[in-house]
């Protein structure tokens, strides 16, 4: 590329490689944070024993000891826009030492799972999807759990939705104002029932001394939230706990 001078030249200067390195050790440079991101390689930082973490108590109808699930999480980029918040590992315990070998081997694999990175949401999903061929059960709220596994997914949610890994599927104002007016639709309409009415009232002071969420107790079972909720208006099938409708 020819370059054309219209000026008179006033000066030169011979420019070698020692002088540009020269002036780029002058300049000031603009360092980047390092982002670190979870890998199975990554280890506890060094000088911290401990990590923060919350442990979840589970108790099913199934047997007379509870389950209490220890989650600890990482933070990784502390004090920089990129901090986050990440599973690192579970622990599981229970006075129940029937379940040991295959729980032991649940935490090992999820365990590892977190520490690997990336999208480890699918873990509650695939939890929640598994079915004891005898039975689940009801939890308090009416809520239906296939399994003792699902309702250990269950709790790997709830503890990534608190962490930021997965968005809560939280009601609006609005929709809980048309929920709770369906609600009342539906006793209004049990309490004019003469057997309806007893067993509504049985549900209701039953509940309340758990300190339980009570549904109609005409509801079925939600498709979505597995909650006993699903209630039937106009035609219409609503979940009175997710709001979820057969009519869209």
């Amino acid at each position: 590329m020819t370059v054309k001078i219209d000026r008179k030249i006033v000066g030169y200067q011979v420019r070698d490689k020692a002088s540009e390195a020269a002036e780029a050790d002058a300049r000031p440079t603009a360092r980047k944070a390092e982002i670190i991101r979870m890998h199975e390689k990554l280890e506890r930082p060094e000088g911290m024993e401990c990590l923060e973490g919350a442990t979840y108590k589970i108790r099913t109808p199934l047997d007379d000891h509870a389950l209490y699930v220890t989650i600890n999480d990482i933070v990784l980029n502390a004090g920089t826009e990129h901090e986050q918040r990440r599973p690192f590992e579970i622990f599981i315990n229970s006075k129940n030492m029937d379940h040991f070998q295959w729980i032991v081997a649940l935490t090992r694999v999820m365990s590892a799972v977190f520490r690997k990175g990336g999208d480890v949401t699918f873990l509650s999903e695939e939890l929640q999807a598994v079915f004891d061929p005898k039975g689940g059960y009801f939890k308090p709220g009416g809520r239906f759990v296939p399994s003792i596994v699902a309702d250990i997914g269950a709790v790997v949610e709830h503890h990534l939705k608190r962490i930021g890994m997965i968005e809560p599927d939280e009601l609006s104002e609005q929709q809980q104002l048309i929920l709770d007016q369906k609600r009342a639709e539906v006793e209004a309409r049990e309490a004019r029932s003469k057997d309806g009415d007893a067993e509504k009232k049985t549900l209701t002071e039953g509940a309340a001394a758990a300190g339980e969420v009570s549904y109609p107790a005409s509801a079925s079972v939600c498709y979505k939230c597995n909650t006993k909720a699903m209630v039937v208006l106009d035609g219409c099938q609503t979940c009175l706990a997710c709001g979820y409708s057969k009519c869209g």
